[in-house]
């Protein structure tokens, strides 16, 4: 932690943990969208699900689905500007959700053809972290610009991808990688010094065995 971490964000309030990791959590699910959010189903647990409306989560979910940042004064007026804007959304309690923290947020959005779901919490001092994507289980936090790369596991892919951003000279700081079996679905979280160029980006999703490829740029 840093001290930034202790202080907490530069926000809207009123709580880091229900208002700003809560924007957060929508601004990654709007990111990987990869397009606006046309409709949204927010499900929400535990302390999140009993308070939400007196700490402002709803509205701040949906900032974040808006892709808007944690001290943008709209926040406020989220849901009656995503309503303009034509976003369809509703929230709902979930309470099957084994081992998950107390404030989490299911999220299935879909936009321009595309969907993603997406569990994530926020845990604190407005930080987040994201476990499943899709359905599989994974662990990173948007803190730092990170790739997150949908893949068959198969031997070579990886190799693949590391030797790639070597040679454009992209350093990883961190690396995980997740699967749901042997031989089947696999993601890719790669955090990285710097960001790949889209030449780069292109060059990943033309791999064999690459499915996807995602640039989530670290939040603010």
């Amino acid at each position: 932690m840093d001290i930034f971490d202790v202080i907490g964000p530069i926000m809207i309030g009123p709580s880091s943990s229900h208002t700003a990791g809560a924007v957060r959590i929508g601004c990654v699910a709007r990111r990987l969208l990869g397009c606006p959010v046309e409709k949204a189903e927010i499900g929400l647990y535990g302390s999140f699900a009993s308070t939400y409306q007196g700490h402002g989560t709803d509205r701040a979910i949906v900032a974040g689905l808006m892709d808007m940042p944690v001290d943008d004064p709209r926040i406020r007026d989220s849901i009656a500007l995503a309503e303009a804007a034509g976003m369809q959304f509703r929230f709902f309690e979930v309470d099957n959700l084994r081992d998950a923290h107390p404030n989490t947020v299911l999220i299935r959005a879909e936009g321009g053809g595309a969907k993603i779901e997406l569990q994530a919490a926020s845990v604190g001092g407005g930080a987040i972290r994201v476990e499943k994507l899709d359905g599989i289980r994974v662990s990173f936090s948007g803190k730092n610009n990170t790739l997150i790369i949908m893949h068959t596991d198969a031997p070579g892919v990886i190799a693949h991808v590391t030797s790639l951003l070597a040679g454009q000279s992209v350093n990883i700081a961190a690396m995980q990688v997740f699967r749901t079996v042997p031989g089947g679905v696999a993601v890719m979280v790669i955090e990285a010094d710097d960001l790949p160029s889209s030449s780069m980006m292109d060059c990943l999703r033309g791999l064999r065995g690459v499915h996807t490829v995602t640039l989530l740029m670290k939040l603010d």
